[in-house]
C-alpha cells in the first residue's frame, strides 16, 4: 500500500516522504523527528502518523498550536484519506496515495484548502503555488550504488570516455567503502593487496604492521608479513632492510625503478638473482606515528611502476590506517561496553540483594505484603524492629517498589551525629555558618530531592532537630544552617527506629505530633529469633557471598551446625548471623561449616526493643489452658505498655484476635493497675 505525505513549507513544494507499513513517522521542529519542520510555531514533537487496521492516521501529540485537517482540528486519532491536507503552523502536508495527483491543479487547495490565517495571502490564485514548480518523477533506488559495484577491467578499459584518473578514484571508492566493513586487520589486508593489484602495475605485494602493543625504533625485523601475494612465477621477496627503514624512519613513500641489481632495494633469493624491476613501499600513518608499510613491486620489465602507481599506492595506504584505527577504535568500544555491561551487571545484582528480603516464613510474607501497599503511596512510613535485623533492607524494597525509583535513595543515620552535625546533614548550611565551614553544603533533605530519605534510629534526634523535622515534614520550606534563602523539597520520608517511641512520647523524649506523623504506614520487622525458618536461607545466601569473595571451596553447613544455628537466640539478629558465617567461612578446616567453626556470643537476647519473656509463675499450680492464656496476654499487655499492636506482634496474633481475647477475659488497663497495686 502506497502512501506519500508532500511537504509545503511557504509558498513551496519542498519534499516528498514516503509511509512505509509498520514504520511510525513522527512531525516536529526537533531534528530527531523523521519529518523536520523549521516553523517556529510547530512544537518540537507536534504529530505522528500511523497505520492502523490498515488506514493511516494521525495523531497530534499535545502539541501547543495543535493540528488540523482542512479546517478540522484533530483530537485523538484522525483517519486519513487521500487529498487531505494536514496544517501545522505555516506549514502544509498532503496526504496522497498516487503521487501523480500530488501536484494536480488545485489539489489540497480548492477542495480541502486550508482556512485562511494572519500573514498567509488567500487570494483567488493561491492555488497557482500548488502548480508544479518542478519534475514530479521519483526514483526509489533500493540496491548498492552503482559506484560501489565492481566493474570487469575489459569494461573499463573499453570506457575511453572515463580518464585513468578517473578509474582509479572509483577503485579507491569501493576499497574504502569494503575496508570500512572489514572485520579484521587480516582480511583488511588482503582487500588493499586486491585493490593494488586493480590500481597499479604492480604483479607482488604484501601488507607488513608493527605488532599493536610495539615500543622501541622500528626495523625491518620489526615487520610482520599479515598478507602477501604474487601473480608472478617467483614467490613474494620480503622488503629489504634499507628500504624499510628508510620509510618508517622517514615516514615518506618511496618509488625506485630500475632496481635490477641493487641489494639495497631488493632481496636476493638462494642463487643471488635479483626479481624486482621497480618497487614501491609506503607506509600506513596513523597521526605521525608509522604503524606499518605497503610493499609492492613488479618483476615484469614491460610494467614498470610509474608515479601514478605512487599516487595510487599512497591512497590506499592512508585509506587503510583509516581503517585500521576505526577498526582498532571499534574493537576498543565493544571491549569497553562488554565491560560497563559487565559491571551493570554486578551493580544491578548488587542492588537486587539489597532491595531484596531473604526469607520465606509467614512473617516475612508479610512484611512484602506490607511494602506492596505502602511503596505506591507517598505516606511516611516507620519500620520497627530490632538493631540487625534488617530495617534498611526494608525501606530500600519500599523504595525501588515506588514510582520514585529511579531517583536517588538517601540513607542517614541520626544517632551517629552531634545535634549540630545532624541539623547540618538534615537540612545544609551556607559557606561561614559555623567554624569550618568552608563552602555551601547541600543537605540530606535536598540531596533526596524528588527520591526517598531514610532517618535511622529516628528515636535519638533531638527535641530541637524534632521540631524543625516535623515542620518540612508538613511541607514547609526551610532554611540551611546560616542561611536566609528558603529551600522546598519533594520528599519521601521513611524513618525507622529500635525505641520504644510511645515510651519516649509517655516521658517526653520525643514529641507527640511527630510521632503522630511519623507513624501513618507502620511495619514491623520480627526479630531473627521469631522466624527461625529463615535462619538456613539467610545463612546459604551469606555462605555463596563470602565464599566468592574469598575464594575458600565451603559447600555447605554439617547438620550438627545447622542445628546449633536453629537453637542460638540471635540477639545481634541478620547482622549478627552474616559475621557469625563469614567468620566461620575464614576459619573453617574442612570444606564444611562445623559446630566448632560458630562463634556464637553468650548475650542475652533483651534488645533494644522490649522482649517480653513467657510468663512462668513462681510456683506449679494445676490451671486451665484459658486461664493461662489469660495471665499471659496481661503480662504481655502491662510489659508493651498496653500497645495492642506490639503486644499482637509478639504474641504472633493479629490485632482483632487480641481485641477479641481481651473482650473474652474482660481486661483493661484500670484492672491491671489495680491488680498491681
Amino acid at each position: 500500500m502506497l502512501a506519500y505525505l508532500v511537504i509545503r513549507e511557504g509558498s513551496k513544494w519542498t519534499d516528498v516522504f514516503r509511509l512505509i507499513p509498520g514504520q511510525s513517522v513522527t512531525i516536529g521542529r526537533a531534528p530527531t523527528n523523521q519529518i523536520v519542520l523549521k516553523d517556529e510555531r510547530c512544537s518540537r514533537c507536534h504529530a505522528e502518523v500511523f497505520l492502523i487496521d490498515g488506514r493511516w492516521t494521525i495523531r497530534d501529540l499535545d502539541s501547543r498550536n495543535g493540528t488540523l485537517v482542512g479546517d478540522q482540528q484533530v483530537r485523538g486519532d484522525y483517519l486519513l484519506s487521500p487529498g487531505d491536507l494536514v496544517r501545522i503552523g505555516r506549514s502544509q502536508l498532503e496526504f496522497v496515495t498516487e503521487l501523480s495527483k500530488a501536484f494536480s491543479e488545485g489539489a489540497g487547495g480548492s477542495s480541502r484548502s486550508a482556512p485562511s490565517e494572519p500573514g498567509v495571502s488567500t487570494s483567488a490564485d493561491d492555488s497557482s503555488v500548488l502548480a508544479p514548480q518542478e519534475p514530479t518523477t521519483i526514483t526509489h533506488r533500493r540496491g548498492q550504488t552503482k559506484f560501489l559495484a565492481p566493474r570487469p577491467a575489459e569494461e573499463e578499459s573499453l570506457d575511453a570516455s572515463v580518464s585513468r584518473m578517473g578509474r582509479a578514484s572509483a577503485k579507491l571508492c569501493r576499497l574504502a567503502f569494503e575496508l570500512a566493513k572489514s572485520p579484521d586487520t587480516e582480511s583488511m589486508a588482503h582487500l588493499a593487496l586486491e585493490g593494488l593489484f586493480e590500481g597499479t602495475q604492480a604483479d607482488t605485494a604484501a601488507v607488513l604492521l608493527l605488532p599493536r602493543d610495539f615500543t622501541g625504533e622500528a626495523n625491518d625485523t620489526s615487520l610482520e608479513i599479515v598478507a602477501s601475494r604474487s601473480d608472478s612465477e617467483q614467490p613474494y621477496y620480503r622488503v629489504s632492510q634499507f628500504l624499510a627503514s628508510s620509510v618508517l624512519r622517514e615516514g615518506e613513500a618511496m618509488l625506485a625503478r630500475n632496481v635490477m641489481g641493487d641489494s639495497t632495494l631488493s632481496r636476493r633469493d638462494s642463487q643471488g638473482e635479483i626479481h624486482a624491476t621497480s618497487v614501491i613501499c609506503a607506509p600506513l600513518r596513523q597521526g605521525k606515528q608509522v604503524v606499518g608499510l605497503l610493499h609492492l613491486y613488479s618483476t615484469d620489465a614491460a610494467r614498470v611502476l610509474d608515479p601514478d602507481d605512487l599516487e595510487f599506492t599512497l591512497a590506499v595506504a592512508e585509506t587503510m590506517a583509516v581503517a585500521m584505527a576505526n577498526l582498532s577504535r571499534r574493537q576498543e568500544l565493544a571491549e569497553n561496553l562488554h565491560l560497563v555491561r559487565s559491571e551493570n551487571q554486578q551493580l544491578l545484582q548488587q542492588l537486587g540483594v539489597q532491595s531484596e528480603i531473604i526469607g520465606k516464613s509467614q512473617s516475612v510474607q508479610r512484611i512484602n505484603e506490607q511494602i506492596a501497599r505502602a511503596a505506591p503511596s507517598k505516606a511516611t512510613v516507620l519500620i520497627r524492629g530490632e538493631s540487625g535485623v534488617g530495617k534498611e533492607l526494608v525501606a530500600r524494597a519500599v523504595h525501588y517498589s515506588s514510582p520514585r525509583s529511579k531517583k536517588v535513595f538517601v540513607c542517614l543515620n541520626c544517632a551517629a551525629l552531634t545535634e549540630s552535625l545532624l541539623e547540618s546533614e538534615l537540612f545544609g548550611h551556607e559557606k561561614g555558618a559555623f567554624t569550618g565551614a568552608t563552602e555551601r553544603k547541600i543537605g540530606k533533605f535536598e540531596a533526596a530531592h524528588l527520591g526517598t530519605l531514610m532517618l535511622d534510629e529516628i528515636g535519638e534526634m533531638s527535641p530541637t532537630i524534632q521540631a524543625k523535622f516535623l515542620r518540612v515534614l508538613e511541607g514547609h520550606p526551610f532554611e540551611r544552617v546560616g542561611g536566609s534563602q528558603p529551600v522546598k523539597v519533594d520528599v519521601r520520608v521513611i524513618a525507622a527506629t529500635n525505641r520504644d517511641l510511645e515510651k519516649d512520647v509517655t516521658e517526653g523524649r520525643f514529641r507527640r505530633d511527630l510521632y503522630f506523623r511519623l507513624n501513618v504506614l507502620e511495619i514491623i520487622v520480627p526479630a531473627l529469633r521469631k522466624r527461625p525458618a529463615d535462619i538456613p536461607e539467610i545463612a546459604k545466601y551469606f555462605l555463596q557471598r563470602y565464599t566468592a569473595e574469598t575464594g575458600r571451596k565451603i559447600r555447605g553447613f554439617t547438620p550438627r551446625a545447622m542445628e546449633q544455628m536453629l537453637k542460638y537466640r540471635w540477639p545481634g539478629n541478620v547482622r549478627e548471623l552474616k559475621n557469625v558465617v563469614e567468620r566461620a567461612i575464614l576459619l573453617a578446616q574442612g570444606d564444611l561449616i562445623d559446630q566448632e567453626d560458630l562463634m556464637l556470643s553468650k548475650l542475652a537476647t533483651a534488645g533494644d526493643t522490649v522482649d517480653v519473656p513467657i510468663f512462668q509463675p513462681q510456683e506449679f499450680s494445676p490451671v486451665s489452658l484459658a486461664e493461662m492464656e489469660q495471665k499471659h496476654i496481661l503480662a504481655t499487655l502491662k510489659a508493651t505498655g498496653w500497645n495492642k499492636s506490639q503486644t499482637a506482634t509478639i504474641l504472633g496474633i493479629e490485632r482483632s484476635t487480641l481485641d477479641r481475647k481481651i473482650r473474652r477475659y474482660e481486661l483493661s488497663e484500670t484492672v491491671s493497675r489495680r491488680g498491681s497495686s
